[in-house]
């Protein structure tokens, strides 16, 4: 039998049992005073004696929140620390010298208060950089294809022998607000047009010379792809999956046919080529944002442009795009075309720009100075900057002797050598020592900013009169989640340079509180950050840090890839799946990105088990049609109930509840079956509804069935409802299908706008 645990009640007595006891007390210590009217001063000092203990009753039988956060860190539950928010920047060098900048990795930046640092070095070159996709023209006029037709003739002397696609050049990364899909563009490509700067314009030879200063260069190219939902992540016994399977992107600079720069005029095909150039990326820029280092030629020539390029082929076939305005085609220096290796692969990208650089927030403390070692065990010692990141702490102790030592983190004080190596007495005579352990380690409690030394025997002591000096880095946790274009300023930039921050940060998480740690502290005792059980999984990776997790579902022993029955079959394996709160794709059937996935698997990472192999997936939401006939009741509003019933069903099948239904709050179960019989059942209790008289259920393209089976990580996601007097399936079918567009073969040819600038 369990007892459940009360918080004691030291003293429960309130205002009037206080001054009910001390009156109660005056005939026995002063039998002297006997008027006790609420009007005598006497009563009226005792009154505000038992106000003020009142007060002090109340507050003794509270539990402070430096106790409660002592408790936690005697248990050893330990409390999140605060994430960093992450980032891209890019570097605009707009008025200063037309030279290029390199800038080392660390380079601080800020928005307003909040300091940023990059992670990764570059060479901000001196050019502007446009971005530019070739958009199909949507439902051009026939006489417009007719007249494009007929001037490609008059140029080639013959009729083309394919049809002529039209296309507008579209710039692209600017508000970085509409992802493109590069299989929808024209030649599936976005085309980096690299311009002098407007300022080194009016010099004579400016192209040239800009040509002079980008040979043997690096090109670091920002890339943000669009959010998309992906198959998921695997951590494999071995470690975890590498990559993240996305297609890689190849960029590619024109390559010219001579050294004269010059297209064939002897009748050979004008087709310009292109060669491949050496890229190195920071990530898998197609599923998370990223920079691409690209090595650009070691020679000016080899960023020439072809120099009789004719007026009509510019932008036709393979051709770059044609910039319609005039100022900027006169500062072209090349083009670099970015397009994915396969070309069946699907990209979708959000942004992209040159000159850029991955960011993360945090501020660096340097050389801050503790108070003195004592040289007794168990020493701590709290850094004056709290939250403190993980792994960022380098701690200088310099002894009595002048002599400074570098002392490292540790995760597990017990793990740690001993202060003086001692002989093991357990092993027989002549055995081999123990390997050595270090003994110079401290170990960190992130989130407080605490530091804390062994005993002797676990980890060294900090001699007494020691100095000790610390540098970390610290986050302000949610605070770095800044918008676009807040990021404006850097202490240390070269005078002409400007940085800003093209996307949003993301990723930044405040720490855990005290109340929320309490409540792990069951689940942390039984599982101590690990992932043994499904209820660990569930409780772990509910607290991944920097995303909203609405659902966790865990399928122990269960295998995506194999056939989708009950879970048991696949010993070794755990499957993890997960959904976000929200997802602006679809409301109402959130699936989460790659971002997301990639989220929680560096999470469960460090803590699960080596000998288990886990899958992070989101749901495989299945698409049903629901076609459903009433008849309200008298007086109610046909409208008002047939809203009511869809809002219903909607909520019925919901893979996430509202927030405003707490926490406890369930979705739709995974491996239960969607029943028309149920779908009744729930439109019947909407207040108005009088009668359901018929409903109609089907999965996908299926027919109507009256039971829509759910296995595996199968999830119902409504892709059409119909409420009305009757139920008419195929009506909501068609009312609800898109024209396929048929792929044709042909010759892209820009639009000359109407109006040049």
């Amino acid at each position: 039998m369990t007892v459940p645990l009360q918080v004691p009640t030291i003293d429960d007595r309130k205002f009037d049992d206080i001054l009910r006891e001390v009156l109660a007390r005056i005939p026995s210590h002063n039998p002297e005073w006997t008027n006790f009217n609420r009007s005598d001063p006497g009563v009226t000092i005792l009154e505000v004696f038992a106000f003020l203990a009142e007060s002090i009753l109340y507050r003794v039988n509270q539990i402070p929140e430096r106790n409660r956060r002592k408790f936690l860190s005697l248990l050893g539950v330990p409390l999140q620390p605060a994430t960093s928010a992450r980032g891209l920047v890019t570097f605009d060098n707009e008025r200063g010298p037309a030279r290029t900048f390199t800038f080392d990795a660390g380079l601080e930046v800020r928005a307003g208060d909040v300091p940023f640092r990059t992670e990764r070095g570059l060479d901000v070159l001196p050019i502007e950089g446009r971005i530019y996709y070739k958009a199909r023209l949507a439902a051009p006029p026939q006489a417009l294809i007719d007249q494009y037709s007929l001037l490609y003739a008059t140029h080639r002397g013959s009729p083309p022998a394919t049809p002529v696609e039209l296309y507008e050049t579209t710039p692209f990364g600017l508000a970085a607000d509409a992802p493109v899909d590069l299989g929808d563009t024209v030649g599936g490509a976005l085309w980096i047009a690299l311009l002098v700067r407007p300022v080194d314009a009016r010099s004579a030879g400016a192209a040239d010379a800009a040509r002079a200063e980008l040979a043997g260069k690096t090109l670091s190219i920002g890339i943000a792809p669009a959010p998309a939902a992906r198959e998921g992540e695997v951590l494999l016994p071995g470690g975890r999956a590498p990559g993240g399977g996305g297609p890689e992107l190849g960029f590619e600079l024109p390559r010219m046919p001579n050294a004269a720069w010059r297209l064939p005029t002897d009748g050979s095909p004008r087709v310009p080529q292109y060669r491949a150039l050496a890229a190195r990326a920071s990530a898998d820029v197609t599923a998370a944002p990223g920079v691409v280092e690209v090595t650009l030629p070691a020679s000016p020539a080899e960023l020439m442009l072809w120099t009789n390029l004719e007026p009509l082929e510019s932008g036709v076939g393979e051709f770059p795009p044609s910039i319609d305005d005039t100022e900027q085609a006169e500062r072209l220096i090349t083009w670099i075309r970015v397009r994915p290796s396969s070309s069946s692969a699907s990209v979708r990208l959000l942004w992209m720009g040159i000159n850029a650089a991955p960011v993360a927030q945090r501020a660096r403390v340097v050389g801050e100075l503790l108070p003195l070692a004592t040289g007794e065990p168990d020493q701590s010692r709290t850094l004056a900057h709290a939250p403190v990141l993980p792994g960022t702490v380098r701690l200088a102790i310099t002894t009595a002797a002048k002599e400074t030592q570098i002392w490292t983190e540790t995760a597990e004080l017990s793990a740690a050598g001993p202060e003086v190596p001692v002989p093991d007495p357990r092993l027989p005579p002549g055995s081999p020592p123990p390997p050595p352990r270090p003994s110079r380690v401290f170990a960190l409690d992130a989130e407080a900013g605490t530091i804390r030394f062994g005993d002797g025997l676990r980890g060294a002591r900090p001699p007494r009169d020691a100095a000790l000096r610390a540098d970390y880095d610290t986050a302000v946790g949610a605070k770095g989640n800044v918008g676009r274009g807040s990021i404006a300023a850097g202490p240390t930039l070269p005078s002409g340079v400007a940085v800003t921050n093209p996307l949003p940060t993301w990723g930044g998480a405040d720490a855990e509180d005290a109340a929320r740690g309490e409540k792990q502290i069951a689940r942390f005792l039984q599982h101590r950050d690990r992932l043994v059980s499904a209820e660990d999984f569930a409780a772990i990776a509910r607290r991944t840090p920097g995303i909203d997790v609405a659902r966790v579902d865990v399928l122990p022993a269960f295998h995506p890839a194999l056939a989708a029955d009950e879970p048991g079959g696949a010993p070794g394996a755990v499957t993890v799946m997960v959904v976000p709160r929200f997802d602006p794709r679809a409301p109402q059937a959130p699936e989460p990105d790659d971002g997301f996935l990639r989220t929680v698997a560096c999470w469960l990472e460090p803590r699960r088990l080596v000998t288990t192999a886990v899958f992070i997936r989101g749901p495989a939401y299945q698409p049903i049609w629901i076609a459903m006939g009433i008849e309200p009741a008298a007086g109610a509003s046909a409208a008002e109930v047939r809203e009511a019933v869809k809002r219903a069903l909607y909520r019925h099948l919901a893979p996430v509840p509202p927030a405003s239904e707490g926490p406890d709050a369930s979705g739709w179960p995974l491996r239960r079956a969607v029943v028309a019989a149920e779908l009744v059942a729930v439109a019947t209790r909407v207040p108005g509804v009088s009668l359901v008289t018929e409903v109609q259920l089907a999965r996908g393209a299926g027919d109507a069935t009256d039971r829509v089976p759910m296995r595996g990580l199968m999830l119902p996601r409504i892709a059409g409802i119909q409420v009305g007097d009757r139920a008419d399936l195929a009506a909501l079918r068609e009312s609800s299908a898109a024209p396929t567009p048929t792929p044709t073969s042909t010759v892209p040819v820009p639009v000359v706008p109407e109006e040049c600038t």
